[in-house]
């Protein structure tokens, strides 16, 4: 492989001022959560990941309260405690949650997570703060009086919160939120990727908006990093057989042209101009240079149509839940 570049060129996060690298940390794994990934991440090597994280070129790190109850949020505290807060120049984005037992979606309840990601943080003010999974809420509730995100907007108005996001899954209603200008920036997970491209329309919608795109998990949550022998999962579940014997034929292509599976999974979402980063998930140290040199792998022009001709799914990756 290449060697590791020293420095990322850094791209405006939508209309906020904020300029970020096109690679972003995905701490969720770090908050150890193996009922979603299938694996634990034990709290010194997660401590070690984000110390080699926020040392190395990339910019900007992506948690949320919800992940792993807030554990994620709390090792994260711990190394900016470390380094005396957020480094200059780095970029650090949390999701407002539900209540991971009861469901509840209410003002109320981002208000108290808010205050909790301030807490664990160890921070007074969140640069970025997504509403996340509304999925689980209604648009309504979600727009309303009282809402999250009125309740995210008064945190903004009192210099709490600097920036609001929209971060979930189904495209359409994404797409609809987008469309209402609050938000300045749109996160998608699963939905575009070299098996997926199901976000293909948000994309669109995100650049006639004037909107950043959020593009997370590339490797479909691990198979395209890992490859389907070794993780046969898609979006945090047991993939279809369907889907495995596509990723194969992805990797015996991509094996030919000497060219990691890995690196083509990433570098599709990082050379498309519409993709403002590309929220990648790491669980041990090395893993932040390696994902640096898998994004700057060589990768002749002629693999893209071989690998496109394979196919991909158009459909929201929800139909694969049982």
């Amino acid at each position: 492989m290449t060697s590791t570049p020293l420095t990322l060129p850094k791209r405006p996060l939508g209309p906020t001022g904020l300029m970020v690298t096109p690679i972003c940390i995905g701490a969720a794994p770090l908050g150890d959560m193996p009922e979603t990934f299938a694996y634990g991440v034990p709290e010194d090597r997660a401590l070690e990941t984000l110390r080699a994280a926020f040392a190395s070129p990339i910019n900007f790190m992506d948690t949320a309260a919800i992940y792993g109850n807030g554990e994620s949020e709390r090792r994260i505290g711990l190394v900016l405690k470390e380094m005396g807060g957020i480094p200059d120049g780095f970029v650090l984005a949390t999701k407002a949650d539900r209540d991971a037992k009861t469901g509840d979606f209410s003002g109320e309840q981002m208000k108290r997570s808010v205050e909790g990601s301030l807490q664990r943080l160890g921070l007074d003010r969140l640069q970025y703060v997504y509403i996340h999974d509304p999925e689980h809420s209604t648009f309504e509730n979600v727009m309303g009086p009282g809402g999250p995100l009125e309740v995210l907007q008064a945190f903004r108005d009192q210099g709490v919160i600097e920036h609001i996001g929209i971060s979930g899954g189904p495209v359409d209603m994404l797409i609809r939120y987008m469309e209402t200008g609050e938000f300045s920036a749109v996160e998608t997970h699963n939905r575009y990727t070299l098996l997926n491209r199901s976000a293909e329309s948000l994309l669109d919608v995100a650049a006639r908006l004037g909107m950043a795109v959020v593009n997370a998990a590339p490797y479909g949550s691990g198979m395209l990093a890992k490859g389907p022998d070794a993780y046969a999962r898609y979006a945090y579940q047991d993939a279809p057989t369907a889907l495995v014997e596509r990723a194969r034929r992805l990797a015996a292509i991509c094996q030919g042209y000497d060219v990691p599976l890995a690196a083509a999974a990433l570098q599709f979402s990082l050379r498309d101009p519409r993709v403002t980063t590309t929220v990648v998930g790491i669980t041990r140290p090395e893993r932040v240079t390696q994902t640096l040199e898998l994004a700057v792998h060589p990768i002749p022009d002629e693999l893209w149509p071989r690998l496109d001709a394979v196919g991909f799914d158009t459909d929201d990756p929800a139909i694969y839940r049982s």
